[in-house]
């Protein structure tokens, strides 16, 4: 079985083992490696998101943490009690996950914030092996489509009958619900694509499956 976590050396992906190595020479006092999972494997709720942003996750080790991302995220994770504690964009904050954890498709930082398709296909390994020990697992909460098609290719789920939608809530064949959201990103909340309500509203249906 898989590793839910890929070595910190991990050479699988040329291109971004490169742009790693780019990160260290140019900021070598940033985490700069593969990022791992935050939270519990016993938790209900796994939050997937895309991949580390250059100077959030790739600079603080710690999922959706240090870029603009994480603000609408945690602020939404403690509004559901999914959370405690205090966001401070760093990773010695002191917060802490409540019944949820977090990890992403692509768990290495790729240049432009855009993985190539073989190289989602490649980190899927560790996102399988991530839903696989997480045996209390009940919902996926998908932060996009890259999120969402990782999750279904991950469980081995035809993604042909439950396309991405904000909003959606789809449930699968072994008793995992899939739940949609568009991601939290600058873009999205900028444009207003993705507003703090809408967010909200997704978590509050989480909610009550999850309780």
């Amino acid at each position: 079985m898989t590793a839910s976590e890929p070595a910190p050396d991990c050479p699988l992906c040329p291109r971004l083992v490169a742009y790693r190595a780019q990160n260290h020479a140019a900021n070598p006092g940033w985490f700069n490696r593969p990022v791992p999972s935050f939270g519990d494997a016993r938790a209900r709720l796994l939050v997937v998101g895309l991949a580390p942003g250059v100077k959030g996750a790739n600079r603080t080790g710690r999922p959706f943490t240090g870029d603009h991302a994480g603000i609408l995220l945690y602020a939404a994770l403690l509004r559901a009690g999914f959370a405690t504690g205090t966001y401070d964009a760093r990773p010695d904050d002191g917060l802490t996950l409540v019944d949820c954890r977090i990890a992403n498709a692509v768990r290495c930082v790729p240049p432009e914030n855009a993985p190539k398709p073989a190289e989602i296909a490649t980190c899927n390994r560790y996102l399988a092996a991530t839903l696989a020990e997480m045996t209390r697992l009940r919902v996926a909460l998908c932060l996009g489509t890259i999120a969402h098609d990782a999750v279904l290719r991950a469980l081995g789920v035809r993604r042909a009958a439950r396309k991405f939608a904000h909003g959606a809530v789809h449930s699968l064949p072994n008793g995992l619900v899939l739940a949609d959201s568009y991601h939290v990103s600058r873009y999205n909340t900028s444009t207003r694509r993705l507003t703090e309500p809408m967010f909200h509203a997704v978590m509050e249906k989480i909610s009550l499956i999850c309780r």
